[in-house]
C-alpha cells in the first residue's frame, strides 16, 4: 500500500510544500491532506505506511523522516520537530506513538 491509494496527491504535495520552509505541524498537516475526514481504519493503514519496521509503533526514528512516508520528495523533520511531534502524540510516555496515539492525534 502507498499513501496515494489513500490520500490525493495533489493534497499531499500542498501540504508538503507549505511546509517545505516553516516548522512542521503535525495537526495542520493531517488536516490539509484530508486525514481528519478519514475513518479509523484508514489512518490505520497510514500509520502502517509510516511503520517502516512493522513494530506497532512510529518510534523517534521513524518520525524524522514521516514526511517522505507521504512522498518521496518529503523532507526530514529537524530534531525539534521530530521531538515536538513525538511529545504531541505520545501520550503514555513510551517514546513511541502506538497507533491509538495516532489516531487520536489525527482527530483531535
Amino acid at each position: 500500500m502507498v499513501m496515494t491509494d489513500l490520500l490525493k496527491p495533489e493534497e499531499i504535495k500542498k501540504a508538503l510544500d507549505a511546509f517545505a520552509a516553516e516548522t512542521f505541524d503535525p495537526k495542520k498537516f493531517f488536516e490539509m491532506i484530508g486525514m481528519r475526514a478519514m475513518t479509523a481504519e484508514n489512518v490505520k493503514k497510514v500509520f502502517q505506511v509510516l511503520d517502516v519496521d512493522a513494530s506497532g509503533y512510529i518510534e523517534e526514528d521513524e518520525l524524522k523522516f514521516v514526511l517522505k512516508g507521504f512522498s518521496k520528495d518529503g523532507r526530514d523533520l529537524t530534531d525539534a520537530e521530530t521531538k515536538a511531534f513525538l511529545q504531541a502524540a505520545d501520550k503514555d510516555g513510551d517514546g513511541k506513538i502506538g497507533i491509538d496515539e495516532f489516531e487520536a492525534l489525527v482527530h483531535e
